[in-house]
């Protein structure tokens, strides 16, 4: 039986340990969303309708009003001083087209928490049809986390 309790005590330990560690600033999963007029990427809370939205989404243009990244990250107690900026590469008939945009990271949760980038109004409709994302993490001046798509 003390063997077990000292086991516990010590995994309990490593455990407390390894969440320390979760402060260290850093992205942990990007999810870019199309929105509709009414600003929804989903007509109900499941995973699967969202996948099914989006793909409506995807194949109709015409039905699209925005695009948002919803960005999972770990960020210390003063998130006040970070901010997220997203790069987007495109492509509008023959035409190749950039654009960026920068948000504050929100406060809440507490080893992560999510924050959103919004694509939307004039910016989005000349935009086109986006091929590569790049979503950094910054601290003042200092990149401190970055996440890609696959084409970057």
């Amino acid at each position: 039986m003390r063997h077990v309790r000292s086991f516990l005590i010590i995994a309990l330990l490593g455990f407390f340990a390894a969440n320390l560690q979760a402060a260290e600033p850093r992205i942990i999963k990007v999810l870019p969303h199309y929105l509709d007029a009414r600003g929804r990427h989903t007509l109900s809370p499941s995973l699967y309708e969202r996948d099914a939205y989006q793909k409506l989404l995807r194949e109709n243009p015409a039905q699209r009003s925005a695009l948002r990244f919803d960005v999972q990250l770990k960020a210390p107690k003063k998130r006040d001083q970070f901010k997220l900026q997203v790069e987007l590469r495109g492509v509008k008939g023959q035409e190749l087209t950039t654009e960026s945009a920068e948000a504050p990271v929100a406060k809440g949760g507490w080893l992560t928490t999510w924050s959103s980038v919004k694509f939307s109004g004039e910016d989005y409709k000349q935009f086109g049809e986006i091929t590569a994302w790049r979503v950094t993490m910054w601290d003042g001046d200092k990149q401190v986390s970055e996440q890609k798509s696959f084409l970057w």
